[in-house]
Parts: structure tokens; sequence; C-alpha cells
């Protein structure tokens, strides 16, 4: 099923948007950040009030692509060794032992993410970085490819914990999957009227029509999209804009500036281009940084957006021609 050839694995991943539609309608920007992240070897945190099929996305798209997936449902009671690992005793050998935690996968779904401290949601801060968990003094790699797919609710309902910025920072991309409009919703409704089960997908089709080369082939592709000298000083001023921003006491980081880059390059091949264009790093920008800025507490209190303040940073940067 999977391929080497970087045609080929390019149009298999589209497939995969074919196969997800099957279960999700809509949420098109959602499956395209997704697709970017698995590319470009980085992760995705998508927020939305309960109810939009954040979780339902990451099961379709788990079941589109021949990986091995597993899911965490954080909870307040959830401790790091619960998703890294940990010793336990052999009783066949009486010895210790390491069992593996669900982190040792190609996909992880960490569902609902802020419902757990900090101390257990920086457990994934090794792993989300450096492909790797350590436990009781030894490094143990992680499966390739890895994806971490977290879910959050909107951090002002209740029961929920803000993510770390050092955490923040190691999602590659932030989706917020909106609400869908009228025409969706009523296809929504039209479907479940028809038998559809969220629980059973099988029952809807949905097939692996992507693997673990196709990936590779992929991820290799990208990193030989060209991206001029012109692209790479545009970013490099949008990051810079932004730590310039009355408005923000954080800015984007170089790793910010490197995760756009490496996100627009995808985004390119994706679009069947071997370069990069302005508008590519203009399409994710939002997705790759907005996450990454902290606003300062007056401009909170003004009702200032992290959104409007990084649209501002992106309008003051001329666009190279």
């Amino acid at each position: 099923m999977s391929s080497d050839n970087p045609d080929e694995a390019r149009q298999r991943l589209a497939d995969v948007r074919t196969e997800v539609a099957k279960v999700v309608v809509g949420q098109d920007a959602a499956v395209s950040g997704l697709l970017v992240a698995l590319l470009c070897g980085g992760h995705v945190l998508m927020e939305g009030v309960p109810g939009v099929a954040k979780t339902l996305l990451v099961r379709a798209l788990a079941a589109s692509l021949d990986v091995r997936t597993r899911r965490i449902q954080f909870t307040p009671d959830l401790m790091p060794g619960d998703i890294t690992g940990s010793m336990v005793l052999d009783g066949g050998r009486g010895e210790l032992a390491f069992r593996e935690g669900p982190v040792f996968t190609n996909l992880l779904l960490a569902d609902e993410i802020n419902r757990t401290p900090p101390k257990t949601q920086s457990a994934l801060l090794e792993a989300m970085e450096e492909g790797q968990i350590s436990a009781d003094g030894v490094t143990r790699p992680l499966p390739t490819p890895f994806l971490v797919a977290a879910t959050q609710n909107p951090v002002e309902y209740e029961g929920t914990y803000p993510l770390p910025e050092a955490q923040l920072d190691r999602f590659l991309l932030k989706v917020v999957l909106p609400v869908p409009g009228r025409a969706e919703e009523v296809q929504i409704l039209q479907r479940h009227a028809a038998g559809f089960d969220p629980r059973d997908l099988s029952s809807t089709g949905v097939r692996a029509v992507a693997g673990a080369a196709d990936l590779t082939a992929g991820r290799q592709a990208c990193e030989r999209v060209q991206v001029s000298a012109e692209v790479v000083g545009y970013i490099v001023d949008i990051a810079r804009a932004t730590r310039l921003s009355p408005s923000l006491s954080l800015g984007v980081s170089p790793r910010g500036a490197t995760a756009l880059l490496r996100a627009a390059r995808a985004w390119a091949w994706l679009s069947g281009r071997d370069f990069v264009t302005p508008d590519d790093v203009k399409a994710l920008a939002h997705a790759c940084l907005a996450h990454r800025l902290g606003l300062r507490p007056e401009a909170e209190l003004e009702g200032v957006e992290v959104g409007a303040v990084l649209g501002s940073a992106l309008g003051s940067v001329p666009v190279p021609r």
C-alpha cells in the first residue's frame, strides 16, 4: 500500500482527506494541519468547545493511516508514568522491568490534555522534542514516525489547566476547530439520521490509504523544497515584528520561526510545488505562531486578542515579490 515514490506518496496523503471526510464534515483546516505535522515530524494542538469532533477527527485520521495508534484520556489524577511507562516487578524473573507506556506508538491521541496538572503534561516534553523518553536513568527511543495530536477545551472552561509556555512551544501547530455552519450542521445531522455511529468507524468504510513509507517519502521530498533568501527573510521579519509589539510580553522565538519554515515547505509540497511562496508562509502563520505569543497583562485587560496582534505584525512586514 505504501510507496517511496514522492508523487505517489503525495496522492496517497491526498486520499487521506477523502477518507477522513467520510466521518468528519468540514474542519478542512484541521485535517491540513495534521498532514503538515506528519510531514514535518511535528505535533498538533486542537482546541474547540466540546462536541466539534476533535477526538473523532484524530480517530478518523488514525483509521486512514497504516500506523500504530494509542489514546490517552487525560484526567486530573493521571500520573507521568501512566504516559511514559514505569518500572514494574516481573513476577517470572523476580526483577524490575520497564513496561512501556502508551507514548510508544506512531500516532498518540492526547485527549483533553489540559484537564491534567502541569506535572503530568510535562511528561510529554522530552517525547515531543527529542522523540525519546528517559526512565530509571535509561533513554528509550520512540517509534518513527511519532505524532502527538492533542485536544483541549478553551482554557476558560471549568476543570482545565493552562498548558505551560514550554509545552505550547513544542506544538508545531495549534488549530482552532470552529462550530460548524448551518449547512455543515445539517449534513452532520443527516448522517446521524441515516444511522452513522461515531463509535464504529469501520461501518463508515474508512480504510488505511497511506503508511509509514509514504510519510518518509513525503518528509524527504519536503526537505528538497526550495526556500529563497527573500522568503527566509520574510519569516525572520515576521518573528521580529512580534517581539517589537507593545502588546506582547513574549514574541516568536527562533524555534517558532523554524517551525513556520518547516510547515511552509510541507504545505508547498502538498500543494504540488517544489518552492515556497510568501502565501504559503501567510497561510500557516497564525496556526504556527499564535500559540507561542504571550499578551501583556494590560493588553489582556483591554481585551486585546493574540490573533489581532499577530495580524498587525503580519501587515507591518513587506511581502517579498
